[in-house]
């Protein structure tokens, strides 16, 4: 057995589970599963039946139970953004993302923005920390300050210079706090767009609204950083249209001049002194445009940009996607020195400060807000993406039992009747093996997609 699991790559233990999960009754059913989740790493199991029936005669037109199910339980998909969780369903998350920061570049009638919002004045913004003192990185050309020429994948980038000096307590409570310096820039632009419009809040608010959809990313150093689309918009949201004033260069003036003014003042606590966050001074404002044109980026690759962040967290620094309770956990996770140092400075400050749950949030080195956000008018929610596929999956099933659709039969109304319970979560490891080539096998079809849309998009344009 022990030669035969490392021929296949695996250890004993996986192997025999392998083999168990193959020679069990209900294999076939159990590998549709998994696929119908897409590979989830840690499916949710339920329990229960349910049951669709005339709601005028009462006749049961179809029923379902997990009881005929491989070990009597339904996996369904965890649902969870992290692409270190589960690759699957962050996959999704991104895809869903990726919709919903288009439709509000693009427009898309189908999800409650008009096409027209292309013409609106719109940029890409970049905001991030300040400095806490001198890391590795790879300016340009020009070597590090440490005198070397880092290679792109070093690990020594964005680690501190001189971690004695690193202000580490400092860089959490930056972290800390950076939902709350959003929260008060969104509060200056539109304080400084009707100063640079000549009107008073009350009118530039009557005249022009301003829309938004951010995510968060990690900086290497450990720091949180937001990019945002930001978008001018009329007085009643994407459908109308601008003022004359709003312009692109009136926004990005207003971005930069909110962004100075903002400020969150943290008391001392202990042997901790005051601190006066802000923003750091790298902030970047591009517009944006419909088509490439120079230095302007577009539609398209600011939407997979944002999707791209947005399954990503702290582990991105070196970190492990966990909660850290204490210093020993530290040591047997095998964290790096940079952001261990991080964790524990969060540890080291959550009595001084416990109302910012410092300690519950360490594995986030301190950050504790949403990674993706957006203004109510920006464009459609996640709710209703999500609503849309559930739709067309339930008309799927109705076609293939052949019942009836509500909409073009309100007559014909059927009722289900429903219980299902929790049944526990995850994978055997031979189901985790069988589960990881059932995703490796949708990644690799979805690139051979990929890699013939551009030729297909070339057959059609030839073909008009």
């Amino acid at each position: 057995m022990t030669d035969t699991a490392t021929a296949a790559g695996l250890d004993p233990a996986t192997l025999a589970d392998v083999l168990r999960v193959a020679g069990a009754p209900g294999f076939d059913r159990l590998q549709d599963q998994i696929r119908r989740t897409g590979g989830c790493s840690d499916p949710i199991h339920l329990r229960g039946a349910t049951v669709t029936r005339d709601r005028a005669t009462g006749q049961a037109l179809f029923s379902y139970s997990t009881d005929t199910e491989p070990g009597g339980k339904l996996r369904i998909a965890c649902g969870n953004r992290r692409a270190s969780r589960c690759p699957a369903c962050a996959w999704t998350y991104a895809g869903d993302t990726y919709h919903l920061i288009r439709a509000g570049l693009v427009g898309d009638p189908a999800k409650g923005t008009p096409p027209t919002v292309r013409d609106h004045p719109r940029v890409f913004a970049t905001l991030t920390a300040p400095s806490f003192g001198p890391v590795h990185n790879r300016p340009g050309t020009r070597p590090c300050r440490c005198g070397t020429h880092h290679a792109e994948d070093a690990s020594e980038l964005g680690t501190p210079l001189d971690p004695e000096t690193y202000d580490y307590a400092g860089a959490v409570l930056w972290n800390n706090h950076a939902s709350d310096l959003w929260r008060y820039f969104t509060i200056y632009l539109r304080r400084e767009i009707a100063r640079r419009a000549g009107l008073t809040q009350k009118d530039a608010r009557e005249q022009s609204k301003v829309s938004f959809g951010k995510v968060a990313e990690y900086q290497k150093r450990g720091a949180v950083h937001f990019h945002a689309v930001i978008r001018f918009d009329g007085p009643q949201g994407p459908g109308t249209p601008p003022p004359h004033w709003a312009t692109v260069a009136l926004l990005t003036d207003a971005i930069h001049a909110a962004a100075a003014r903002v400020q969150v003042d943290v008391p001392p606590a202990g042997p901790h002194p005051a601190r006066v966050l802000g923003w750091g001074t790298q902030l970047d404002v591009r517009p944006i445009q419909a088509f490439g044109d120079g230095a302007d980026i577009t539609e398209q690759a600011v939407a997979s940009y944002v999707a791209k962040y947005a399954t990503k967290a702290a582990e991105t620094t070196g970190t492990v996607d966990r909660r850290i309770g204490n210093r020993e956990a530290l040591v047997l996770l095998g964290v790096p020195d940079h952001p261990r140092r991080l964790i524990e400075a969060c540890m080291d400050l959550h009595d001084a400060y416990p109302d910012r749950k410092l300690l519950g949030w360490a594995h986030m080195l301190g950050f504790r807000g949403h990674f993706s956000t957006k203004s109510r008018a920006y464009s459609t929610t996640l709710g209703a993406l999500r609503q849309v596929r559930a739709d067309y999956r339930a008309a799927q099933q109705r076609a293939a039992l052949g019942l009836p659709d509500p909409d073009d039969s309100p007559e014909e109304t059927t009722l289900t009747l429903a219980h299902w319970s929790y049944a526990g979560h995850g994978h055997t490891p031979g189901e985790s093996w069988l589960a990881a080539n059932i995703r490796r096998d949708i990644a690799q079809n979805r690139e051979l997609a990929r890699q013939e849309l551009p030729a297909q998009l070339d057959l059609e344009e030839a073909a008009a």
